[in-house]
């Protein structure tokens, strides 16, 4: 069937996506759909001279978290297209993820027009305001045809700069996502110019913000959560404080860094001390620190990332940037603080004996600390909301790594999708190196949908390493282990499953290997990696 000569939807999609392009768009990732037909011909067309990258997922919970893990990577906001109804509600998880951890994601939803809403047309619901707690600009455009077309030029710089902190809401510099609502009329699609070109600078950056200055003086500890990054470990050098880093703040390296944080935590005479914490990021994998930053007696200064801030103590400054005023150095309290600690292999609970010989069987810390010495500056490592990211912030030294996580919200959704969209990112960049997603059995589950790659796509260099011990261990540790009857516990909190990972890997197109062993594990992280790639390692319940 040909397609209409004139349609004011696909002059409406021409308009934006050439205007997200060019303000630094080069990312968009779409779900097919009839409601959002012209966006994605516009968007196919866009790709097709060249302009930007355009990736198809099926399932727009699977698009949105591949969408937030190229944003993450790259730092560029990058585009979601879909259709109206429930195709809209999929992209919720990766949206609130993005909210919490400031990644700057656009959501481009096809809708019905007004006359259509509410009165029980097909696929069709409230879609107008859906993301609006979660979204720095939220926005119901006019239908193409009742408005001037150069309104979609401008919404698309409009959302460009309100996903990277530029909307002037008090939040400068706070990336997140942006929700345009895009109604439109039949006819859904026409003839998209061919060639379809579109070209644009670098986007647009935050104007640097007035630093908030701190004095020298007073007994200072850094904390360095999920994204924190150089900033943490610039401050604790000029500082010269000892710095606490999770191991998913890309912050685990430096001379002030503190080996086995955790237990310095618990020692009163020392974390009595405090007179002052500065946290960057957003700390998730303790419970110490939580504990430190809510005392009322400690001055708590916290450096925002994501939409929400930190403020456990009810008293916390809210900081955009810390500048460290030059002073005398404290080196007897950064030694208190980095004196060499005890292997606490034990502590983690998985034996720092178990796995070390060359052919024993693997356990947890064995696990974490191959892929960790495997991974390098070209790399990228993400590691999922399970057990294992715990003992691996309980094990591993200072490394200077690029590590990733969803730690906005700390859920399991979307691993796989969002290690994806890591790699496909980095791999644009031009970056030789692998991205591997350490994760649990239940997490790899959970996102299982994000091994289909349609056929023509990217293939992403990515090792997904799955930890399988069988189900939910991690709820060994909470209060639920105590209290529960064994068989409750089973059933509804380690859910055990026994799914056959070789075949499901198969399935997908996947290549698979399982390591059972340290040698064995070595080995498959060592091999060249061309395309995406499970690994699976058994591990002791």
């Amino acid at each position: 069937m040909t397609a209409p000569a004139e349609s004011p939807a696909t002059e409406a999609a021409v308009r934006l996506l050439t205007s997200l392009v060019a303000h630094g768009v080069r990312e968009i990732v779409l779900s097919p759909g009839s409601r959002s037909q012209a966006l994605a011909l516009a968007a196919t067309a866009l790709a097709r001279s060249g302009s930007v990258r355009v990736h198809v997922r099926i399932d727009e919970r699977v698009a949105g978290f591949t969408a937030l893990g190229i944003a993450r990577e790259s730092g560029t906001p990058a585009a979601l297209i879909c259709t109206s109804g429930t195709a809209t509600a999929g992209y919720l998880p990766a949206v609130m993820e993005a909210f919490h951890a400031g990644v700057p994601v656009i959501l481009l939803t096809a809708d019905r027009p007004p006359e259509l809403r509410g009165i029980g047309a097909n696929q069709a619901t409230t879609q107008p305001g859906m993301f609006r707690p979660w979204a720095r600009l939220s926005v119901d455009a006019p239908v193409p045809g009742d408005a001037d077309p150069a309104l979609f030029s401008a919404l698309g710089a409009e959302a460009v700069a309100a996903a990277l902190g530029l909307a002037g809401d008090g939040l400068d510099g706070v990336a997140g996502p942006v929700h345009l609502n895009l109604p439109a009329r039949e006819p859904l699609s026409g003839a998209v110019p061919d060639p379809l070109r579109a070209s644009g600078d670098a986007p647009p950056r935050p104007a640097p913000v007035q630093p908030l200055r701190v004095a020298a003086g007073p007994r200072t500890v850094v904390v360095a959560g999920a994204d924190a990054g150089a900033d943490a470990v610039r401050i604790a050098r000029e500082g010269g404080w000892p710095l606490i880093a999770e191991v998913v703040s890309g912050s685990r390296t430096g001379e002030q860094l503190v080996p086995d944080y955790r237990e310095r935590l618990r020692d009163p005479a020392l974390v009595g001390r405090v007179q002052r914490v500065i946290v960057c990021g957003h700390p998730t994998l303790s419970r110490e620190v939580p504990a430190l930053v809510r005392r009322a007696d400690v001055e708590v200064i916290a450096v925002r990332r994501g939409g929400e801030r930190l403020n456990l103590s009810g008293a916390a400054v809210d900081a955009r940037a810390v500048a460290v005023e030059p002073g005398p150095i404290d080196a007897e309290w950064l030694a208190a603080w980095t004196a060499p600690a005890a292997d606490p292999a034990e502590e983690a609970g998985d034996g720092g004996s178990v796995g070390s010989a060359p052919d024993a069987p693997l356990n947890r810390a064995a696990l974490v600390r191959a892929v960790w010495d495997a991974s390098g500056a070209a790399d990228r490592l993400l590691f999922g909301s399970s057990r294992i990211v715990r003992v691996a912030d309980q094990l591993l030294g200072g490394r200077d790594v690029h590590v990733h996580a969803n730690r906005g919200l700390a859920g399991i959704d979307g691993t796989i999708a969002t290690g994806i969209g890591i790699a496909l990112a980095a791999q644009a960049a031009g970056s030789a190196g692998v991205t591997r997603v350490l994760l649990g059995d239940l997490s790899l589950l959970h996102d299982v949908g994000s091994l289909l790659l349609p056929a023509g796509e990217t293939a992403p260099r990515i090792q997904v390493i799955v930890g399988n011990d069988g189900g939910g261990t991690i709820f060994d540790g909470l209060e639920v282990a105590g209290t529960a009857p064994s068989a409750d516990l089973d059933r509804v909190f380690y859910t055990p499953q026994a799914v056959a990972l070789a075949p499901l890997a198969a399935a997908y197109g996947w290549t698979y290997a399982r390591a059972g062993t340290r040698a064995e594990l070595e080995r498959a992280l060592a091999a060249d990696v061309d395309g995406p790639q499970v690994i699976e390692v058994p591990l002791p319940r």
